[in-house]
């Protein structure tokens, strides 16, 4: 048996998560401690091994509770759908944009990161414009680009960041509640109005990558605190869920 702790180390995903998981009936831990904390069997991680790899696949949660709650559910033929859906997703990499159009956003030479270098930043606009540059979201984001200032796209950077020193002043409260989704309503429209139109498939993407424990964790949680940028994640996760 594992602890939920255990669980979100080994799975890569977070507490919160796993809770929610529990939460809407999708994932429930085979037992608790005497102290409460849930505890994972051996079925039980199975099972979310078979969910990650859904979501990985971009199946919505609803759609992955009827699945594998279906009496039907086979799992060593779901396995193997899920590779088949794999190699078909191999082929598209249409997520790495995603991330692109995140670092040229928050990581290239309009942010004010103290923590990046200069010629790092220019080197991430470099090879984002040379990857993504005929893409119709970057061809946006320099057609509103034009005629604005580097002073005026500071105060577009700082104006995002607050955004995230709020997610940290609510990080305590439950991602699903209506201040922290009102709040991701908040980050796809201001993205969507002031750099390209952020889609619930691009803000899932930018999701996953302010928690993904790299410089941009290390920034966000540096304005809004440790674990404002997994708050947001989740927040996101269950907003882009919600919406399909």
């Amino acid at each position: 048996m594992m602890t939920v702790n255990e669980v979100s180390k080994l799975a890569g995903v977070s507490i919160r998560t796993l809770q929610y998981y529990d939460k809407i009936g999708l994932l429930h831990p085979t037992g608790y401690t005497d102290a409460g904390y849930r505890l994972y069997d051996d079925a039980d991680l199975e099972r979310l091994q078979h969910i990650l790899l859904f979501r990985e696949l971009e199946f919505p949660l609803k759609d992955i509770k009827a699945i594998i709650n279906s009496p039907d559910f086979d799992r060593s033929k779901a396995l193997e759908q899920q590779i088949e859906l794999l190699k078909l997703k191999k082929e598209h990499i249409e997520n790495l944009m995603n991330f692109a159009l995140g670092i040229k956003m928050l990581g290239v030479k309009h942010m004010d990161f103290k923590a990046f270098d200069r010629s790092k930043l220019d080197e991430y606009s470099k090879q984002a414009k040379e990857l993504y540059g005929n893409t119709p979201e970057y061809k946006e984001m320099e057609e509103k680009q034009k005629g604005r200032t580097e002073e005026d796209e500071k105060i577009l950077a700082d104006r995002f960041m607050l955004l995230f020193k709020e997610a940290g002043e609510i990080k305590n409260n439950d991602p699903a509640s209506a201040d922290a989704q009102n709040l991701v309503k908040r980050i796809q429209d201001y993205i969507t109005e002031n750099f390209y139109t952020c889609t619930n498939k691009i803000l899932r993407g930018l999701g996953k990558m302010y928690s993904g424990s790299g410089d941009f964790t290390t920034n966000i949680d540096a304005y809004g605190g440790e674990g404002t940028a997994q708050f947001v994640a989740d927040a996101i996760e269950i907003y882009c869920d919600n919406a399909e």
